[in-house]
This record gives C-alpha cells, sequence and structure tokens, in this order.
C-alpha cells in the first residue's frame, strides 16, 4: 500500500510541477496552438478525409519556432521588492516592486512574475492528508488537483512593465492573495517576454528572498457584553498597567521591604523623617480566557483553520474594550499568551494565531489541566471547539461548576448544525453556538450574549 501511495505521489510531484510550467511558459495563443496542434494530431492518421496532416506540420514549426527564439532572452535587471511585513488570508496583498535595466538596450513587452517557495509537501505530510480525506469520506478518491489546492499558499498575477531604458528604473504594482496563513516565502521574481509570434515565453529570473507573515481571516463580529465581571489579580498593577481601578489611591502608609520606589511619597518623608509610601486598592479588572481546541486528526482541516479565524476575530475585538485576554492553546507545549493594554497589543496576538498548528500527539486533557490552571484569574472564558464530545462536554461542565461564565464556539463541517445537543448549557443554550465552515460569517452575526 505504501508503494502505490509513493507512487502517486511521485505522480503528483511531477504532474503539478509540468502544469505549473506548462501555464507559465506558454500564452494564450500560445495555448490555441497547443490545442490545434492535439487536434491535428487525432485527425492526421485519416490522410484521405481530412488534410489535417498538413495543419499538423505548420503548428509543430510554429511551436518550435516560438521556444527556440525564447532562448535570445538575455537581459539583466536589479530589483527591489517594497514587501508588506503582514497579509490577511484572502485579502490582497499589493506592494511595488522596482527594477532597473542593466542592459544597454531597451526592454519592452515584459510581463513580471512571482516566484513562489515550493509549496508542494514531502511524502509524509502528502500522505498525512491524504488518508485523513480517505477517513473522512467513504467516497474518497485520490485527486491531484485538490491536492494542488490543499497545499497552494498564494494566488499570483502577473503585471505588465513599462518600457524600460538602459540604465533607468520603472516601478511596478503587483499583488497576490494569501491562501493560508503562516509565513508566505518568496524566493524571486521574474521577467517574461513573448517571441515574435507570440507563443511562448522567454524568462530571466532574479533571486529576491523575502517574507511576509500571513495573518488568520477575521470576521466582523456583532456588539456585545461578554460575560464576566471584574476579578482582583495579584500584582495588577504591574500586570494591568491603566486597565481598571489599578491606579485609585487609598492612603499612605510606612515603608515595607519590596514596596517599588515609585509609589514614595517623597513630601511625607520629608516631613516625618522615614520613607513613606502611597497605597492603592486592590487591583481589579476583567480578563478573559480564550480557548482554542487544537486537537484534530487532519493536517489541513478546514474546520480548524476556521476555528482560528474565530479566535481572531475575538481577539481583536476584545482588546478594543480594555480588558485582557489569555490566549490558551495545546502545541509542542502549553500556551498561555496575555495581551491587552500595558501588554502586548492585537497584531501580536494575531502573529501568534498565524502560526498555530494542530497538536495530534496530546490528548484533550492537556489543554483541560492548562485552563483550570487560569480559572482563577479570569472572568470569563471563550471555547472554540472542534468537536463536542463526552470529553469536551465533561470540560466545560467542570468550568460551569466554578461560577465561571462559558462561551462554547463549535466549528464544524456543513450540515450538522442541528446535530448537537447544548450538553451542560442546555440550561444557556445563547451561549452555545455551532458555526459551520462556509457560513461561519453569517453564524457569528446571530450571536447575542445578553
Amino acid at each position: 500500500m505504501i508503494l502505490i501511495f509513493k507512487l502517486l505521489y511521485r505522480s503528483y510531484r511531477s504532474l503539478s510541477g509540468l502544469r505549473y510550467w506548462l501555464e507559465r511558459r506558454f500564452t494564450r495563443a500560445g495555448w490555441v496552438v497547443v490545442g490545434g496542434l492535439i487536434a491535428a494530431m487525432l485527425l492526421a492518421p485519416d490522410t484521405e478525409n481530412t488534410v489535417a496532416y498538413q495543419g499538423l506540420s505548420l503548428m509543430l514549426i510554429l511551436l518550435l519556432g516560438a521556444i527556440c527564439f525564447s532562448w535570445f532572452f538575455k537581459a539583466r535587471f536589479s530589483a527591489q521588492r517594497l514587501l508588506p511585513r503582514f497579509g490577511t488570508v484572502g485579502a490582497p496583498l499589493r506592494y511595488g516592486i522596482r527594477l532597473k535595466n542593466l542592459s544597454s538596450k531597451p526592454q519592452s513587452g515584459l510581463a513580471l512574475l512571482e516566484e513562489l517557495s515550493d509549496p508542494r509537501p514531502d511524502f509524509a505530510e502528502w500522505l498525512a492528508v491524504e488518508l485523513a480525506e480517505q477517513q473522512a469520506s467513504p467516497s474518497f478518491r485520490l485527486s491531484r488537483k485538490r491536492a494542488s489546492r490543499q497545499f497552494q499558499r498564494a494566488r499570483t498575477t502577473e503585471e505588465q512593465v513599462p518600457t524600460v531604458m538602459p540604465g533607468r528604473e520603472v516601478e511596478a504594482r503587483m499583488e497576490l492573495v494569501p491562501m493560508r496563513r503562516g509565513l508566505l516565502r518568496l524566493d524571486g521574481i521574474v521577467l517574461a517576454r513573448p517571441d515574435p509570434l507570440g507563443l511562448f515565453r522567454g524568462f530571466v529570473r532574479h533571486p529576491l528572498p523575502q517574507s511576509a507573515l500571513i495573518l488568520p481571516k477575521r470576521y466582523l463580529l456583532p456588539p456585545m457584553a461578554l460575560p464576566g465581571t471584574m476579578k482582583y489579580q495579584q500584582g495588577g498593577v504591574a500586570l494591568a498597567s491603566s486597565v481598571g481601578r489599578s491606579h485609585e489611591f487609598v492612603s499612605l502608609r510606612d515603608y515595607r521591604d519590596g514596596d517599588p520606589p515609585r509609589h514614595i511619597h517623597w513630601r511625607s518623608w520629608a516631613k516625618v523623617g522615614k520613607p513613606v509610601v502611597k497605597e492603592f486598592e486592590d487591583e481589579f479588572f476583567v480578563r478573559h480566557a480564550l480557548v482554542l481546541d487544537t486537537f484534530t486528526g487532519h493536517p489541513h482541516s478546514a474546520a480548524f483553520e476556521e476555528a482560528v479565524s474565530v479566535a481572531a476575530s475575538f481577539a481583536c475585538t476584545i482588546l478594543t474594550q480594555e480588558s485582557l485576554l489569555d490566549l490558551l492553546f495545546i502545541g509542542p507545549q502549553s500556551y498561555c499568551f496575555t495581551a491587552g493594554r500595558g501588554l502586548a497589543h492585537a497584531d501580536q496576538m494575531l502573529e501568534v494565531l498565524a502560526s498555530v498548528q494542530i497538536c495530534p500527539d496530546k490528548p484533550f486533557g492537556a489543554l483541560e489541566r492548562l485552563v483550570l490552571e487560569h480559572v482563577s484569574v479570569v472572568s470569563g472564558c471563550i471555547c472554540v471547539l472542534l468537536d463536542w464530545d463526552d470529553e469536551r462536554q465533561e470540560f466545560v461542565r467542570k468550568l460551569k461548576t466554578l461560577d465561571l461564565p462559558v462561551l462554547v464556539l463549535l466549528v464544524t463541517q456543513p450540515g450538522r448544525k442541528d446535530a448537537f445537543d447544548p450538553g451542560p448549557l442546555r440550561d444557556e443554550p445563547q451561549k452555545f453556538c455551532v458555526l459551520e465552515c462556509g457560513r461561519i460569517e453569517e453564524g457569528l452575526a446571530k450571536l447575542n450574549f445578553s
């Protein structure tokens, strides 16, 4: 069985590479000639009823001549890419590329293309995706086209470059659409020029390695008042900055070892002759836990990607409400990333979510233990889950037993919205929401936390 998969993997790599090369090299007119050549080859054996064999020779000569002409494109350029640091899945990423003609002749009729790093996976990753698809669908059938889309990182376009005189510089505007979050690597640029017949293009490659971090897609959330009240935070002045009532003055008292020097009241010290410090009210503020379920057996699960997008949407919304947010998830290790005013910003939390991956080798109990360790300091808990099995329902039941307000968002495949019972949230159905892939934005718009 493994041997069959290895043969299929080699076929996938070879055919996808060939398709990529053909799509970039042939122009539209060239594809018309290729189509005519194939049709002529099918009809050529019947020499008595058709004259297709004559067209076959002509079209073959045209294609071979066009390919030979492309070898004479030898221009020299320097380039600088003005690439932003961040992009967003599904949103066009626009930037400029400055080109300078280093040759002694004017260069015209050029097209500019991006050359991304090879998106094709190694055998282990490819096999994991195919096996996961096979388990998910009884009518599974290997599809090289589907596999190519699974691993495609971005859709690129080509841009026409104005005529560049010798020693002069022009700027071309480029656009690409990121398809997957994470680090997008660009290896270089390609300048293409068609042959005089306009059938086949010659390439000049210029190495220009650069990368951009692609952030998760975000959805617009309705106005909301998230559950939970202010809680006391030990060491909250340093943690909360100006959130809550952290700077409310209460009284003066004698200095004790460990008091921060910035709290010394200098005027009272001068009056009584010993150090006196200002005492503040205990620090209370709202702090939510955002729990992300990373436990799925599918390496490129659409539900997991949507769950990350939902978490990113809540992260951006909560941080604008002047509260703190703890992002909790399990990866190679347990992670707790705190953001809010005075600490990290929303952009930094989005960077974390851009790189989060599934956790295939640990039990869900690892996430439960991590959350229960933080329950004492949080005001409420938002759980973005990928399943609603007994283990996850028991986890939510434990949170409710601790009198912690809980909101559960279950991301699932299409058509399963009515297949889940709220379980421990049966008495609060408005706090249990099933979000179907492909209709996430519609589901989020219906949320009501009142």
